[in-house]
C-alpha cells in the first residue's frame, strides 16, 4: 500500500489522501484549504492526481476541509462512489452546494471590483450546480459494517464522536500475505460532546493517520466547566444592549450551542433573549440533525424523549432564513445572532461582524478552530481593525474565545484515547494541524509511547509495508530526529521573532529533549 499526503500536511485544512494498491487508486478525504490567501490558492491548481483514475473515496465527513473538493473531483473527470456513512451523505447534500454558493458569491462580488479596475475576472472554483449534480455518486454505509469496495480492500466506518455521522476509516488489505491495517482518525472527537456518541475505542492497526488539530494545546475546562463563563458573557452583554454575535460551523456547531442554550435555559443561568441562526446551511442543518435521533447520544436520546422533540429547537429561537430576513437583524438590539461560516470568513457572518464589531456594547463569541490568516484568528489575536467587505471596521466588540466547547480532541485527550489500544500501532503519521502543533503532537506520542510519529510535508508518499513505513521522497526526505529538529529549531526562531513566549520556552524544551 503506498500513501501520499495531498492535503492537511502540516496545514489544518485540505485533507486529501492518495491510496494505491494493487493496481487501485483511491482516496481518503478531498477537502478544501481554508484560512489565509496563500492557503487558498491550494484549491485553484490541479490535482497531484488524475481525478479520472481514482476509482472510489472514502469520506470521513461532511466538513468542508475534508469535503469540499469533492465537485471539483467530479468536474475534472471522477465518476466513482463515494462511500461515507448516511448521516455525511445527508449533510452533504446541503454542505456542497452551500460551499458552491459562497464561491459564486464571493468570485461576483470580487469581480464587480475587478470590472471597475479592468483586470481579468475570477471563476469560482465550482458552483451550487456542480455540487448538486454529483450528488448521486454518494453511497451511504452502516457504521461498524466490514464491506470490499475494491479488490483486496476492506473498509469499516467507525464513530469518530466529532459530528453527525463522523467517521474514523479502518482499511484492511493483504501486504506480504499478511493482513494490515490502516487507520484514518478523521477529526477526532471528544467524550462527553453534546448530542453525539463518544470516539469509537480501537483496539489496535499497524498503521494510524493522526489529527493533530489541538496537537499543543489543551481546552480550558470542558464543556460545563465553561458555561457558566458563556452564560455570564450573554447576561452582561445583554443586560448592556448589546448583541452576542457567535460565528459557527453550520454542520454540528451550531447545533451543540443550541443545546448549550437550552441546557443554561433550562438551569435558569440566563434569560430568554432571541436567538436567531442565521445561515440556510445551519437551519438545514439542524433540521436534519432534529430528524436523526439514531446518531444521538443515550442522554440526548432521553432528553428528546421528554420534549417530544429535539431539545436543541428551541422555543425562542427564529431562523433567518431570507437575505431579507439576515438584513433586519442588522437594526436589532439585545439579542443572539449564530451565523456561518465558523472562522467568519465567508458567509453572512460578515455582515453581522460588519454591523457589530464597532459596537462596545456588543461581544463576539468564538467556539471553533481558527485557522492562521483567518478573520476569526485575527479577531482572537486582538486586531484592533479589520477590513469586511472593502471597509475597514474599528474593533470596540469584547472578542472571547470558547475553546472548552470544541469538538476536537485535545493533546490529552489525543495520548488517552491512544492508550486505549490493546496493540499501539507501528507508525503514526500525525497531520491536519499547523506545524508546531503537528511536531508537538509527534513528540508527545514518542516520549510516552516510544512509537515512530512522523509528520509529513505536502507531497510526501510513505509505502506502508509490513515493518516501519518507508518514505518516497517528495519535497523531503524520511522523517528523521535530525530533520525533526531541523524543523524545531527553525521553528523556534521564528517564535522568537513573534515574540510568543509560551511557544518559545515549549519548543526550546522540545529541542533539549531531541538533543538527548
Amino acid at each position: 500500500m503506498k500513501m501520499t499526503f495531498c492535503g492537511a500536511a502540516r496545514t489544518v485544512t485540505g485533507s486529501c489522501y492518495l491510496l494505491e494498491h494493487n493496481g487501485c487508486r483511491f482516496l481518503v478525504d478531498c477537502g478544501m484549504f481554508q484560512g489565509g490567501k496563500a492557503v487558498k490558492e491550494h484549491n485553484y491548481g490541479d490535482f497531484a492526481f488524475n481525478p479520472a483514475e481514482i476509482s472510489f473515496v472514502l469520506l470521513t465527513h461532511a466538513h468542508i476541509d475534508h469535503s469540499g473538493l469533492l465537485p471539483k473531483l467530479w468536474r475534472c473527470g471522477f465518476s466513482g462512489p463515494i462511500y461515507t456513512t448516511s448521516g455525511t451523505a445527508l449533510l452533504s447534500e446541503i454542505m456542497l452546494p452551500d460551499s458552491g454558493y459562497i464561491q459564486e458569491t464571493e468570485v461576483e462580488r470580487k469581480n464587480r471590483k475587478l470590472t471597475r479596475a479592468g483586470k481579468p475576472l475570477l471563476t469560482p472554483i465550482y458552483t451550487a450546480a456542480d455540487a448538486a449534480a454529483m450528488q448521486h455518486l454518494f453511497s451511504p454505509v452502516d457504521y461498524n459494517s466490514r464491506f470490499s469496495p475494491a479488490e483486496g480492500i476492506e473498509v469499516v466506518f467507525r464513530d469518530a464522536g466529532h459530528i453527525l455521522g463522523s467517521a474514523m476509516i479502518e482499511i484492511y488489505y493483504q501486504q506480504q500475505g499478511q493482513e494490515r491495517k490502516l487507520i484514518f482518525t478523521g477529526d477526532l472527537g471528544r467524550n462527553n460532546q453534546a448530542i453525539v456518541e463518544d470516539p469509537f475505542r480501537e483496539e489496535y492497526g499497524d498503521f494510524l493517520v493522526l489529527e493533530s488539530t489541538y496537537g499543543d494545546r489543551l481546552h480550558h475546562g470542558g464543556f460545563e466547566e465553561e458555561k457558566p463563563r458563556f452564560a455570564q458573557i450573554i447576561r452582561e452583554t445583554i443586560s448592556r444592549g448589546g448583541n452576542v454575535v457567535i460565528p459557527a460551523f453550520a454542520v454540528d456547531r451550531t447545533q451543540d450551542i443550541l443545546m448549550l442554550f437550552y441546557e443554561m435555559q433550562q438551569a435558569q443561568m440566563i434569560p430568554l433573549v432571541p436567538i436567531y441562526v442565521d445561515s440556510p446551511m445551519a437551519v438545514k442543518t439542524t433540521e436534519i440533525f432534529a430528524a436523526h435521533p439514531e446518531y444521538f447520544d443515550a442522554e440526548t436520546v432521553a432528553l428528546f424523549r421528554k420534549e417530544g422533540k429535539a431539545p436543541f429547537l428551541l422555543d425562542n429561537m427564529q431562523y433567518a432564513r431570507t437575505a431579507e430576513e439576515s438584513m433586519r437583524l442588522n437594526k436589532i438590539k439585545g439579542a443572539v445572532i449564530i451565523s456561518a461560516s465558523g472562522m467568519a470568513d465567508a458567509g453572512r457572518i460578515k455582515h453581522h461582524l460588519k454591523h457589530n464589531l464597532w459596537r462596545p456594547e456588543s461581544s463576539v463569541v468564538f467556539f471553533g478552530f481558527q485557522a492562521d490568516g483567518s478573520l476569526g484568528r485575527r479577531l482572537l489575536d486582538g486586531a484592533a481593525k479589520v477590513t469586511i467587505h472593502g471597509e475597514e471596521i474599528e474593533v470596540k466588540a469584547a472578542v472571547y474565545n470558547m475553546d472548552g466547547f470544541s469538538a476536537h480532541a485535545d493533546y490529552q485527550e489525543i495520548l488517552a484515547w491512544l492508550g486505549q489500544f490493546r496493540q499501539l500501532p507501528q507508525q503514526i503519521f500525525v497531520t491536519h494541524g499547523n506545524e508546531a502543533s503537528s511536531l508537538s503532537l509527534a513528540q508527545k506520542i514518542s516520549e510516552r509511547y516510544g512509537i515512530a510519529a512522523a509528520v509529513p510535508h505536502l507531497g510526501d508518499s510513505v509505502q506502508l509495508t509490513g515493518g516501519a513505513a518507508v518514505v518516497a521522497g517528495c519535497q523531503s526526505e524520511p522523517f528523521s530526529r535530525e530533520d525533526l529538529y531541523a524543523e524545531s529549531e527553525a521553528a523556534l526562531r521564528q517564535l522568537a521573532a513573534q515574540g510568543d513566549l509560551d511557544q518559545l520556552i515549549r519548543a526550546r524544551d522540545f529541542l533539549k529533549t531531541l538533543a538527548q
